[in-house]
């Protein structure tokens, strides 16, 4: 009865929302342009799925997101194991790190659309700029967090530097790394469709602008929807890999 309750409880609320946002629309009078009823907002999501070119803008945003976020993982895994490992290193690139984290992101859109022009690399490059940081962190962290009893379990095993990586160091990291990739998901795709807004000639957050600018407010709330959806896929995906990876850690 609780498995039921627990899997109830979020559609409920789901049904609940929209419910009071269909009654205060009608109740207050508001306008249409400034709030839709959910009705309508579903009859534009239908349409705009119904429309090649929206499918286009999904798979830009989704190509976009993907790639900025597999680059910012690599990155931040092997730089953030190499710091973890050698203090000198972490004191030598911290400032630096930190300082291009202190930056507002949307400042650095202008200058990578001046650099890399309109296309899709500008984009993949502030989502992987945005979506660095957390995986780094977190692996640095990770490394650091191995308990110095199990390190002497290795030594006294005479394990090489090579298993002491393998079967202790980037196990233990793990949760660690993969905490800071559902962090990062969501960044990537926050930096890809801002970089879209300020920049883009395709994806989900030019479509955004444009229907902003046609003063289609149901349409721009049925583009939100879609967005939502493509970023609760990919939070699912990162989640799934987790419990792969991490199978054995008390988090799953």
């Amino acid at each position: 009865m609780r498995k039921s309750l627990e899997w109830m409880a979020s559609p409920l609320l789901a049904l609940l929302m929209i419910a009071a946002w269909q009654y205060y629309v009608v109740s207050a009078g508001v306008s249409p342009f400034i709030l839709p009823k959910p009705m309508a907002v579903w009859i534009g999501f239908v349409e705009l799925l119904q429309t090649k070119s929206t499918w286009l803008h999904i798979w830009v945003t989704i190509y976009e997101t993907i790639a900025g976020f597999a680059f910012a993982a690599f990155t931040g895994v092997v730089l953030g194991v190499l710091v973890g490992k050698l203090s000198w290193l972490e004191r030598t690139l911290n400032p630096f790190i930190i300082a291009s984290q202190v930056v507002p992101k949307v400042a650095l859109v202008p200058l990578f659309i001046v650099w890399f022009g309109f296309g899709s690399t500008s984009k993949v490059i502030i989502a992987a700029v945005i979506a660095f940081f957390p995986i780094f962190t977190n692996t640095v962290l990770g490394v650091k967090s191995i308990e110095a009893g199990h390190r002497d379990v290795m030594t006294s095993l005479n394990a090489s530097r090579l298993n002491q990586f393998l079967r202790l160091e980037l196990p233990s990291a793990a949760p660690y790394i993969m905490t800071g990739m559902e962090v990062g998901i969501v960044l990537a795709i926050i930096g890809c469709v801002v970089a879209q807004f300020l920049g883009g000639n395709a994806g989900l957050g030019y479509l955004l602008v444009a229907q902003m600018n046609a003063y289609q407010t149901d349409m721009l709330f049925a583009v939100i929807a879609i967005l939502t959806i493509v970023g609760f896929g990919f939070n699912v995906v990162v989640a799934a890999a987790r419990r792969f990876v991490i199978p054995w850690h008390s988090s799953q």
